[in-house]
């Protein structure tokens, strides 16, 4: 702890959730980050005071990080009209993982919870802005931080805890009927808040322009495929009809380890990331993290080593049985071997893994969201790329049943058109060029979400303005990767380039030309 410099301490005050939760700083175990005015203020002022780091591309990710709190919650003061900061601060789903013994995470976790009241009262103080349509969007999340308080938590922590939690839900029940019914940011706001972080000044236009061109490029890429399998038949129709083709509920967690362990094969087999060790057990989502179907919890870079968890969500028991088959369609065998791919290997485990290796500590705890699921999702190409189909279909054998290496290709392009979708509607929604409503229908269009799905993706930009930092990312990668084809010429491979990349750690998107230059 004492060795941390003060401008990365002045940073993780003011992301506690992530730095403890990505980046494996446990000093923050049992703490909640004061987002108070008062403490946003004081934070704010803490920033960037302390020595330059020695390393100019370090200098440079460091003031992108310190620029992006500034806009953030200075500029913009999202803390008073978002709820999902405080959302991720009041979560212990993290203490769930096991990077240390059971009995010191439960400490932690019950200090956490003992912090509830307190931290309720500064998030009730700053979330004066709140939207009745945000408000709207979040309300299941915040009610469901209360799955997180479990049975065995003592009587006089959890009884105020889960208190404090109903003021906050009746809080935002209140923003819900009484808030401001508009809740775009504005084009120029949106563009500080996407470039900020990245090093980037954005021009929504021209990314607007990349979008609706990746998206035609998708469709295309699924007709091909999904035409291999029902030729004639509309693509998008052909793709829902897949979705519908999934395990029962009690085989989701066994499907997943096999496409875990196939993955992770594919990966070592081809060289396709610097590191391939660690250890990757699929779990079930703890209850306070089961409104996502799957995610994947690291190892920090700054904690010991320990087993990372692909966390997988079967449906409720307690649903209908059209809910119950529209969150199984996530699970089908089209998607989730794409969702394998993503959360595992070569996506995000193996990029913890080459966390955990990468230099200095600015490397180790500083990671732009743009460049960590933009390459989670580059890699779902890339496996198409290098014949992922096909390989888990020779593997799989008997098991295989109707599977073909045309299904993984039209789960990664339906994976993909989500994503760019997602980008789009964000881009409409917080110009005021699209409704909530619009961005639904457009998905509606390019995906094969409909009805209730459709509107939970477009309500998300409101919640959450970056989520198309998925496509965003992935599209910086791979034009970072035709520049490094053309520059270093028959010195180019996929591992150089890869292994570049992870180099940097999760580096600002503004930021990846280091790789060309040190690689």
């Amino acid at each position: 702890m004492d060795d941390y410099p003060a401008r990365l301490r002045a940073i993780a005050d003011l992301n506690v959730a992530s730095a403890r939760e990505e980046g494996g700083r446990h000093e923050y175990d049992g703490v909640v980050g004061d987002l108070s005015p008062e403490g946003v203020t004081a934070g704010l002022a803490r920033l960037g005071r302390g020595d330059p780091f020695a390393d100019a591309h370090d200098e440079a990710h460091a003031r992108a990080a310190e620029e992006a709190l500034r806009v953030e919650l200075g500029e913009l003061e999202l803390h008073r009209s978002n709820p999902l900061r405080h959302v991720f601060e009041l979560d212990v789903s993290c203490y769930d993982r096991e990077y240390a013994p059971e009995a010191e995470r439960r400490a932690a976790r019950d200090r956490h919870l003992a912090a509830w009241p307190d931290a309720v009262g500064a998030a009730i103080a700053a979330l004066d802005r709140v939207s009745a349509p945000t408000a709207t969007a979040l309300l299941d999340a915040v009610r469901g931080l209360a799955a997180g308080v479990p049975e065995d938590v003592p009587a006089e922590v959890r009884d105020p805890a889960l208190s404090a939690h109903r003021r906050l839900v009746t809080h935002l029940e209140r923003a819900q009927r009484e808030g401001p019914r508009d809740a775009a940011l504005g084009g120029a706001a949106l563009a500080r808040y996407m470039g900020a972080g990245e090093a980037l000044e954005v021009d929504l236009d021209r990314l607007r322009a990349q979008a609706d061109t990746e998206r035609d490029r998708l469709m295309a890429r699924l007709a091909e495929s999904a035409g291999r399998l029902a030729p004639g038949r509309p693509p998008l129709e052909t793709a829902r009809e897949l979705l519908r083709d999934h395990p029962a509920p009690d085989g989701v967690l066994d499907a997943a380890r096999t496409w875990t362990r196939l993955c992770l094969d594919f990966t070592r087999e081809r060289d396709l990331v610097p590191y391939d060790d660690g250890r990757c057990e699929v779990r079930l989502s703890p209850p306070s993290g089961r409104w996502a179907t799957a995610a994947l919890g690291w190892s920090g870079p700054a904690e010991a080593d320990a087993p990372s968890s692909f966390f997988v969500t079967p449906p409720d028991p307690a649903w209908s049985e059209t809910e119950t088959a529209e969150w199984m369609e996530l699970f089908s065998a089209t998607t989730l071997p794409a969702i394998g791919v993503h959360e595992v290997a070569p996506g995000h485990f193996s990029h913890g893994r080459a966390l955990r290796r990468a230099q200095g500590q600015v490397r180790r705890s500083l990671f732009s969201l743009s460049f960590v699921e933009g390459w989670a999702h580059y890699t779902e190409e890339l496996c198409v790329e290098e014949g992922f189909g096909a390989y888990a279909e020779e593997a799989l054998g008997a098991d295989a049943g109707s599977f073909t290496a045309a299904h993984f290709e039209v789960g990664v392009w339906v994976e993909a058109l989500i994503r760019v979708t997602r980008l789009s509607s964000a881009i409409g929604v917080h110009t005021g060029e699209m409704t909530v409503e619009d961005a639904a229908r457009r998905f509606a269009a390019d995906t094969p979400h409909t009805g209730p799905a459709a509107l939970a993706e477009a309500r998300r930009a409101l919640f959450d303005p970056t989520y198309g930092r998925y496509t965003w990312g992935k599209l910086a990668i791979l034009d970072l990767r035709e520049q490094a084809r053309r520059r270093w010429g028959s010195g180019f491979s996929l591992r150089r380039f890869h292994a570049a990349l992870m180099e940097l750690g999760a580096p600002p998107l503004g930021l990846l030309g280091t790789a060309l230059e040190r690689g």
